[in-house]
């Protein structure tokens, strides 16, 4: 699904940008648009950022700018975490 999506972009001929930090791509998608994606992998099937610390924060900011946050399933604000360091698939853009 998510090679599908990257593959439509491309088509539509809009750019790809990534730094490598979380942060500093996620500032430059609020300012310009655009969408943020880290998915779950074969070898981490539970995402790669962690829900509390990364995911749940970023999400907040990005719904209260109109945006929205999913895990690919729903909401990532709507997760109840059971662990302290879970991990999650994290998919954040206007």
């Amino acid at each position: 699904m998510v090679i599908s999506y990257i593959d439509w972009c491309k088509e539509q001929s809009f750019s790809a940008r990534y730094v490598g930090s979380l942060v500093a791509d996620f500032h430059c998608n609020l300012l310009k648009g655009g969408i943020y994606i880290y998915s779950a992998t074969s070898t981490k099937a539970d995402g790669k950022l962690r829900l509390i610390y990364e995911c749940n924060p970023l999400s907040f900011i990005t719904e209260q700018a109109r945006g929205l946050a999913t895990d690919g399933n729903g909401r990532i604000m709507e997760i109840q975490s059971t662990t302290l360091h879970q991990r999650s698939p994290f998919y954040v853009g206007s």
